[in-house]
């Protein structure tokens, strides 16, 4: 197999996009701001393809080829024209968003999506000249584990486009869902449902984050709890998500003040080693009952 897959950002899911892109036998092109976070990100990627190994879930062989596979580059403009797949993985702002699409479409790939968690891809396809290219392509974190691709055609999505992406997630070892464009599409719109709530409860003092999660664990079967999951995705894009909802379908998504605060301290989650949990080396290391007591209201 082969094919060029381009993927806009490297952060925490473009990293990850990259990741099995790579591993199902794309040349990856890995865009970032500058060279030196360009060549940072390819360091991560090595580093993450060598933990696998030695964690017995990849060979070192296919590690290597892996990390030949990628080139990381400081910009679209220096990326070759009609790439098979690029993918935009930007922050969840709109503006940003719109600017890298229009950039990025100019170089004619077959195939453009976003990884939006929330954003209508109407809006997003407003600024391009071949909407019915464009749909999107919402990974979930962590990418090399989780299954699920969720698609989302918008408006002047065409049919072939939508096949197309459907094709693109059996390549990539992904299950996906098709759903129709709307704010938050449906993973984000009920997930961010239940994380937002749970953090009104640890504001309210009805239990800590630690017994919340293990609350939804055991009794309804999740595989990890809506506190940890907000860690994992990043209090910061949970904030994000949560006013694009907010916006589109009222005060029942408004952003509980726990996570404004949290937030505005700088306590992300998992990225920045604090947030309703303490994490160190990527792993979560203990429980932290200083948001609690930071925003509960009783």
């Amino acid at each position: 197999m082969s094919g060029r897959f381009v993927v806009v950002g490297a952060g925490t899911m473009g990293l990850g996009i990259a990741y099995v892109a790579a591993g199902a036998g794309y040349a990856v092109e890995l865009v970032e701001v500058d060279r030196d976070r360009a060549r940072a990100a390819a360091t991560r990627l090595g580093e993450l393809w060598n933990r696998a190994v030695r964690g017995g879930r990849l060979d070192a062989g296919q590690a290597v080829t892996n990390q030949e596979r990628l080139t990381p580059r400081a910009a679209l403009a220096e990326v070759a024209p009609e790439p098979d797949v690029v993918v935009e993985a930007v922050p969840e702002r709109r503006d940003l968003k719109r600017a890298v699409l229009g950039e990025a479409e100019a170089l004619r790939p077959a195939l453009l999506g976003s990884n939006t968690s929330s954003i209508p891809i109407a809006e997003l396809a407003a600024g391009l000249a071949r909407p019915e290219n464009f749909l999107g392509l919402h990974f979930f974190n962590p990418v090399w584990a989780m299954t699920l691709l969720e698609i989302v055609v918008g408006p002047a999505t065409a049919a072939p486009t939508t096949e197309a992406a459907v094709a693109l997630a059996d390549r990539l070892g992904k299950d996906p869902v098709v759903v129709r464009d709307m704010p938050g599409f449906a993973t984000s719109r009920l997930g961010v449902t239940l994380g937002l709530e749970a953090i009104r409860m640890v504001a309210d003092g009805v239990a800590d984050p630690a017994d919340i999660d293990k609350a939804m664990v055991l009794g309804y079967r999740h595989p990890v709890g809506p506190l940890e999951l907000t860690d994992l995705v990043g209090l910061d894009v949970r904030l994000d998500i949560a006013r694009t909802l907010q916006a589109a379908y009222g005060d029942r998504f408004a952003p509980p003040p726990l996570l404004v605060e949290m937030v505005a301290d700088g306590r992300l989650g998992k990225k920045s080693g604090q947030g309703f949990y303490r994490w160190a080396d990527g792993r979560r290391v203990d429980a932290d009952t200083d948001p609690a007591s930071a925003g509960r209201t009783r």
